[in-house]
């Protein structure tokens, strides 16, 4: 499934580079500049950074569970990325005001 459209960037290309950042260090912050970076590709329209968020957060829950982390371990963890996605993130509306229209 293509999830960037600007860059042309499939879900298996995203879960791919989030997997080798785990590798690197399983318990670094993962956000979707260092996902792009890693792709060689940068945000533009930065349109897909919510959906490349929810992958991250995917991808990272699958890979701990998948080394026998224990979830007091997980759990709080992407609970604080998810904290973090509610506050920076879904509230701005992209940066739009709210009385905006479209023409």
């Amino acid at each position: 499934m293509l999830v960037c459209h600007c860059n042309v960037i499939t879900q298996k290309e995203i879960e791919g580079a989030i997997l080798e950042l785990l590798e690197a260090d399983p318990w670094q912050l993962i956000v979707p500049a260092k996902v792009y970076h890693a792709l060689s590709k940068r945000g533009r329209c930065c349109g897909c950074f919510p959906n490349v968020v929810e992958t991250i957060i995917r991808v990272t829950e699958d890979y701990h569970r998948r080394l026998g982390g224990r979830e007091t371990e997980i759990v709080p963890f992407l609970d604080r990325v998810r904290g973090l996605r509610g506050q920076y993130g879904s509230l701005s509306h992209e940066g739009r005001r709210t009385d905006n229209r479209a023409a």
